[in-house]
């Protein structure tokens, strides 16, 4: 179409697209390469002036200094070192500080002896600031060096090319070009698009009267374009449509999906019945016929009897742990029970649980394996984290086979920490990865009534992971089976 205002509409964006990326670029070329040495240099300056108060107040040794030192160095790729009068280490950020050492030493005593190789940046009585280039690496650095206020030798530095920094800097300039040029980029657009829209705003009016059921206001543009075209198509559609019919067919819709969401209800509720009727067949059928058999004294000495009433208390036992599974699901999925968010060591939970389920696993000759780095805090409810753990822990325990090894492990991946128990043994079927989260769905019957599982608590950990919306899952190996959930770390 000759007047198409797709093409009006195209031709606008992209030439506003263009100017914007090109803008951006170019604020980029000119001013982040000073930005980013800004950054660096408060970083460097930060640190500073925080070990020059806690030498002074003699808090270099407190858990908090050290947390708070730790955070700054790892977010800015900081590396340090101070020295005592001595040459003694008095505090270090890296396992190997002699390169730091040699280079502090380096600095005081032979420092301006090769200006090809720095750039000083500001020097003051106690310290002096410069960008220099290690001739060893070819690395290039943002370096501090000097005396704190009690006498200390120190040496801060941080590689210019630290990725996860440049990333950072790089993206935060980004988003304060890119808001100041999409700002004069809307201001353009509202201006140049205000003609082409408003025959849009035309019919978006007519359009809510007919939703109104308000037939009688007719489009009388006299564009040739698709808006022209689509206003003489709303006016026929307009003159066709009929209030009762609108209704009709309206009412028929909302019918339709009662009908439907009723027998959605009612297949979920013939479905539970079901399974909590299979489930709990087979425990009554045999508290039933041994509480008959002892009500006819079929077991004649003391011995049958205590059989007889073992098979009736674990058979009762497992009805009850069945149901207090189900009324656990049932709070979850209601909403009922609330998530209590708190910060707590997870690795020093996987710890305490193995232990405590030590006597278990050597009994069924299986050896648990944990790695991770501990401390590992985590923000999460501990109560329902650790029922997810027990969940993990007792479904791997049950199929464990093979080399019968649990691998437990807590790994970070960026802003979460991963916990994943892996055992040894068969995989699960592809057929049935999408329903074992389902509520009693069991992927060996045989297998499960041996060990007397439920077929209810992967459907609790479900319940758990997505009320504290984080995510979970299950991966297959060639040898065993790994189950996996995230929490938000700390």
């Amino acid at each position: 179409m000759k007047h198409s205002i797709k093409k009006q509409l195209a031709l606008v964006f992209i030439g506003l697209m263009a100017a914007t990326i090109f803008c951006c670029w170019f604020i980029n070329s000119v001013f982040l390469e000073a930005y980013y040495m800004n950054k660096k240099q408060n970083a460097l300056m930060g640190v500073y002036s925080r070990l020059n108060e806690a030498f002074a107040a003699g808090k270099t040794d407190t858990d908090a200094f050290n947390i708070e030192l730790q955070k700054v160095c790892g977010k800015y790729n900081i590396s340090m070192l101070v020295l005592d009068a001595d040459s003694q280490t008095l505090l270090a950020t890296m396992y190997d500080s002699e390169l730091l050492k040699r280079q502090l030493l380096n600095n005081i005593f032979f420092s301006g002896m090769h200006p090809e190789f720095e750039k000083i940046l500001e020097t003051t009585d106690n310290y002096v600031m410069r960008s220099m280039l290690d001739p060893r690496t070819h690395t290039e650095y943002i370096e501090m060096w000097g005396f704190l206020e009690k006498g200390s030798l120190f040496i801060i530095r941080t590689p210019k090319e630290g990725i996860m920094e440049s990333v950072g800097i790089a993206n935060r300039f980004l988003v304060y070009a890119g808001t100041a040029a999409v700002a004069i980029g809307a201001v353009v657009i509202w201006l140049v698009s205000k003609k082409i829209t408003e025959p849009i705003s035309e019919l978006t009016d007519i359009s809510e009267k007919m939703a109104r059921l308000d037939f009688d206001t007719k489009y009388n543009g006299d564009m040739k374009n698709e808006i022209g075209v689509l206003g003489e198509n709303m006016n026929k559609l307009s003159a066709a449509l009929e209030h009762t019919i609108s209704e009709l067919k309206t009412a028929n819709i909302e019918l339709q999906k009662d009908v439907e969401k009723k027998q959605q209800i009612d297949a979920m509720r013939r479905e539970f019945l079901s399974n909590v009727s299979h489930e709990l067949k087979t425990p009554i059928a045999l508290i039933q016929g041994y509480a008959e058999g002892l009500q006819d004294g079929v077991s004649g000495d003391a011995e049958s009897r205590e059989f007889y009433c073992g098979v009736i208390i674990d058979e009762a036992a497992k009805m009850n742990k069945l149901v207090q599974k189900l009324m656990t699901l049932d709070q979850l999925e209601s909403g009922a029970d609330a998530v209590l968010m708190e910060r707590f060591d997870v690795m020093e939970m996987l710890v305490t649980f193995v232990q405590s389920a030590d006597i278990l696993t050597r009994q069924n000759g299986i050896r648990v394996k944990i790695d991770g780095d501990s401390p590992c805090y985590v923000w999460a409810d501990e109560y329902k984290t650790e029922e997810v753990i027990r969940n993990y822990f007792s479904n791997a325990m049950n199929h464990c086979g093979g080399e019968k090894v649990i691998h437990i492990k807590a790994v970070r991946h960026n802003t979460k920490i991963r916990i994943s128990l892996f055992n040894t043994g068969v995989p699960i079927p592809d057929a049935s990865l999408p329903h074992i989260w389902e509520k009693f769905y069991k992927v060996d019957q045989a297998r499960t009534r041996e060990y007397g599982g439920s077929g209810v608590g992967l459907s609790i950990v479900k319940a758990i992971m997505e009320g504290m919306h984080e995510q979970y899952g299950v991966n297959n190996y060639e040898n065993g089976v790994e189950f996996w959930f995230e929490l938000a770390a700390n």
